[in-house]
């Protein structure tokens, strides 16, 4: 199997969409034709939005005013991901992952982990104790006497078993961009960046970005025994 991928650089949170949904269909055409191509992983940065599912309880976690998110320069966006509510913006590596789990062989529960692992396994080479959190989806930094800080959010849709939407990592992402929203709908449990925690030691964004890809495209073609949940 073979999974492509594509930096789409800087877009608005619609166009990072409409891109996911003609990958959909490229990918589900690919799956009726029987052609090696299982998907692609597509790479963005979104100019400043706030995302809210269509969960019930997510609009309340908004905490900012319509006149409040001007002033900030953030927009916001609907999405029909999976999750509550969340903030992307420069800065932060978001990966959308459009892949085919039933030619795969993946069951939609290894695949969040997957994600995660793949996160925690771009980390921890930085010297960051990054780990799950078992009540909480996503992946979270450890920090001596500090509550563990979430550096990366994760939610996604599948239709017809291919996944869309996927997940944020937070690099040198402006974190008081969070203070308009309760992330994800948790309350009390801080957002930090991997700026915040390695100060000057902060890779580029772009290595980030790119070993990322690498690590999550070989984690889904080539499955180590620790990633099937």
């Amino acid at each position: 199997m073979q999974i492509d991928a594509r930096d789409l650089g800087r877009l608005s949170y619609d166009q990072g969409y409409r891109e996911q949904l003609a990958a959909l269909q490229q990918t589900l055409a690919d799956r009726d034709a029987g052609a090696p191509r299982a998907g692609v992983i597509l790479a963005v940065e979104h100019d400043p939005v706030v995302t809210v599912t269509n969960r019930p309880a997510a609009r309340e976690h908004l905490l900012a005013s319509p006149d409040a998110l001007a002033r900030a320069g953030v927009a916001i966006a609907e999405t029909d991901r999976g999750g509550d509510i969340t903030y992307h913006g420069p800065g932060q590596v978001v990966l959308y992952p459009v892949l085919d789990l039933n030619r795969l062989h993946i069951r939609l529960h290894d695949y969040l982990r997957t994600l995660e692992q793949a996160v925690i396994d771009t980390l921890v080479p930085l010297g960051l104790d990054a780990t799950r959190d078992p009540d909480a989806t996503g992946v979270w930094i450890n920090r001596d006497g500090a509550p563990p800080g979430k550096v990366c959010a994760i939610g996604v849709r599948v239709r017809r078993w291919v996944t869309m939407h996927g997940l944020a990592l937070n690099v040198t992402t402006n974190l008081d961009h969070f203070d308009l929203i309760v992330p994800c709908g948790l309350h009390g449990r801080p957002v930090t960046s991997l700026e915040r925690e390695l100060a000057d030691a902060c890779p580029p964004i772009d290595e980030v970005r790119a070993n990322l890809i690498e690590r999550l495209r070989n984690l889904i073609l080539y499955p180590e025994p620790s990633t099937r949940f």
